[in-house]
């Protein structure tokens, strides 16, 4: 791997790992609450912790007004459809079906990054994406022989799964900005959303415990991890983010089985090892070959020591600063992944 892959796989293997424990904890901690007031809680956490996530605006870019369709559209998917949907859903199902189910976000983020931003989609993806197709698939058998109820609970962790695909494809937009900005203002949309909707549909309200703990549940394994994410999209791109993130399923997996789930036949062992390969295979591509840089101004977060911001300071920032700044057309080649700087072309 690259060392930008590398420091983008990292984050978004720590984003996964906290966003895949949060699955079995809402299921465990969500039971007997409803999906709408779940998600309030959840994502009320995020916004909080958001507030302590903040950079000054010498750090990080700040939001533009002209973004706030995007950001209420990514809550819209990622903060109302998506959580509902999941909570619905791990209240018919087991899990860790649910949980590696989820690994199917990784194919509808690649898909929507390689049809909106034309990142790259080699042989190696395309086969990766197969192999999280055939696992998904093989999860639904699994569910289906199960029975019905089994299956409506995994059809609508998949509507999660289009979702938050949806969701991470929108969020590439806003990638450069402040992500403790752009956490805080999807939450408390989604937050607000969701109670809302809680108390039009007379759900039950949960008790003190309950709430103090899917609040926490919200704070790291959705307000934190979705900033990881982003910084992770930053660094390498939208579908290979997601590619990395899919391993949250796995993770979330285990947690189900620490927590007592026993539920499941061969098949959920066919289906998670086939999606363990598409995770792999995916997250192994290399890519590098001479490129041309147009010229571009923008605003975002960057050091010098990257190669690709040239221009010149009184006195040169020795941390990641923001600014508005200008690169010069420039021919190089190195091992790049579809960042701000490499969306060109194949």
């Amino acid at each position: 791997m690259s060392a930008p892959a590398l420091r983008g796989g990292s984050l978004a293997l720590l984003a996964a790992a906290l966003f895949g424990l949060s699955t079995p904890l809402v299921q465990h901690f969500g039971q007997g609450l409803g999906a709408f007031t779940t998600a309030a809680l959840l994502y009320a956490g995020a916004a909080v912790v958001s507030l302590l996530m903040r950079h000054p605006p010498e750090r990080e870019a700040s939001l533009r007004r002209s973004e706030l369709p995007r950001i209420v559209a990514m809550a819209g998917f990622g903060a109302v459809v998506g959580p509902v949907a999941l909570a619905w859903g791990l209240q018919r199902t087991s899990g860790s079906s649910a949980s590696l189910m989820l690994t199917l976000e990784a194919l509808f983020t690649a898909v929507l990054a390689w049809r909106l931003y034309g990142e790259t989609m080699d042989k190696r993806v395309g086969t990766a994406m197969l192999f999280l197709l055939a696992g998904g698939v093989a999860l639904v058998l699994e569910q289906g022989i199960a029975g019905d109820t089994q299956l409506l609970g995994l059809l609508a962790v998949l509507v999660a799964t289009a979702a938050w695909g949806i969701d991470n494809t929108l969020s590439r937009g806003v990638a450069e900005r402040d992500p403790g900005q752009v956490v805080f203002v999807k939450s408390s949309l989604g937050a607000c959303a969701t109670v809302g909707l809680a108390f039009l549909f007379d759900e039950p309200l949960p008790g003190l415990l309950t709430a103090g703990a899917l609040l926490v549940i919200g704070a790291t394994g959705y307000g934190l991890s979705l900033r990881l994410y982003l910084l992770a999209q930053r660094e390498f791109g939208a579908g290979r983010t997601g590619s990395v993130f899919a391993f949250a399923p796995f993770i979330g997996a285990l947690g189900a089985f620490a927590f007592g789930s026993r539920s499941g036949n061969w098949m959920l062992g066919v289906g998670g090892v086939l999606m363990l390969v598409g995770v792999v295979l995916h997250l192994f591509e290399s890519h590098g070959h001479e490129h041309d840089h147009e010229e571009l101004e923008h605003e975002h977060a960057h050091t010098h020591e990257d190669g690709h911001h040239l221009h010149t300071h009184d006195v040169v920032p020795l941390v990641h600063h923001s600014h508005w700044h200008r690169h010069e057309p420039m021919r190089h080649e190195h091992p790049h992944v579809p960042d701000a700087h490499h969306l060109h072309s194949h």
